[in-house]
């Protein structure tokens, strides 16, 4: 495989051990490189794709979720992909230094709403629900491909966040490697002997009581003890499972509902930030110790030289009062 050969490709870089996708066709979205204080991501130029009327405009549904003849919920493939194609993961060396591997795989973009304006912080109980639903069934058809190995499944929300598009929606990449980050939770959850690493930090966040920002009987929501950002929150399931799509419906259900409720606090608290959802769930056929969950990463700061120069947060908001400031109080029953 030569540079040439490709728009996607995956290089390594050899003083961090991480992969790097090099894909040129991301750089052919629209708004990919906005000027310097863009305010919106919608120039009004253009109709969105992602709004009903304009199915046109992208790739024909891989699933859609809904009454005949409407759409709640739509999942199509992204016309920009960062991964594609079957190709095995294949690595070969081009010098020294120069590690380069084949980047096959699926992009997927799941549509949230109908409504162009209705962020995760303005489903409903359903809405939310479906979300969900879409995530685990796409997974789930990830999962059967043999070449593949991990999705990732993410919500920007906000220029900030990386979003291109101001039409709330979600991606989900299938890759052909585990990437290093969740090689790394992984190791950290088969160190933790004889217990689950993130049940054991939700019962001791509920033993302390002071960073929990949601909780219910199937979810709880902390700003945990080491947040790197302000506001950082991480979502995990009460019910231990390793990959979030053989959770079963009530857990999905209750995640939904669960962040919705966290978000729109967020908002209500400090404003409308741009952040980013991540679930993190178990590579495909791996039996290793590890529990599915979600992190939101609310882009309230930058990171700064030091931060990007040592790989070391700085945060300015303990996590005990960002969760003072997040938390929702659940009514009993």
């Amino acid at each position: 495989m030569s540079s040439e050969s490709t728009k996607t490709q995956l290089r390594l870089d050899p003083l961090s051990g991480r992969w790097v996708v090099v894909s040129t066709n991301r750089a052919e979205r629209p708004f990919a490189f906005p000027q310097p204080g863009t305010p919106v991501l919608d120039d009004g130029s253009r109709p969105c794709p992602f709004c009903p009327g304009n199915e046109e405009a992208t790739a024909p549904a891989l699933e859609t979720y809904g009454p005949t003849g409407a759409w709640l919920v739509r999942v199509v493939p992204n016309l920009y992909p960062a991964f594609e194609g079957d190709e095995p993961f294949v690595v070969a060396n081009r010098g020294p230094v120069f590690t380069q591997a084949t980047a096959g795989g699926i992009h997927e973009v799941l549509i949230l709403s109908p409504e162009h304006d209705a962020s995760w912080s303005m489903l409903s109980d359903e809405q939310a629900g479906l979300v969900m639903a879409a995530l685990r069934d796409r997974i789930e058809e990830h999962s059967q491909a043999p070449y593949l190995r991990y999705s990732q499944a993410i919500v920007n929300y906000g220029r900030e966040a990386g979003a291109s598009l101001a039409h709330p929606h979600g991606q989900l990449l299938g890759m052909s490697f585990v990437p290093r980050e969740l090689a790394e939770e992984q190791a950290r959850f088969a160190r933790f002997a004889d217990s689950c690493l993130l049940c054991t930090t939700v019962d001791a966040e509920e033993g302390a009581g002071h960073r929990i920002a949601y909780a219910d009987d199937r979810v709880v929501v902390v700003c945990p003890f080491w947040s790197a950002v302000p506001y950082e929150m991480l979502l995990v399931p009460r019910g231990h499972s390793p990959h979030l799509y053989t959770s079963p419906t009530e857990d999905l259900v209750a995640v939904g509902r669960a962040l919705r409720t966290c978000l729109a606090n967020l908002r209500d608290q400090i404003g409308d930030v741009a952040y980013n959802i991540v679930f993190h769930s178990a590579p495909y056929r791996v039996n290793a110790p590890f529990h599915w969950h979600a992190h939101v990463w609310p882009k309230a700061t930058t990171r700064a030289g030091f931060e990007l120069g040592t790989g070391v947060a700085i945060n300015i908001v303990p996590p005990e009062a960002a969760a003072e400031e997040l938390r929702v109080r659940v009514p009993a029953g």
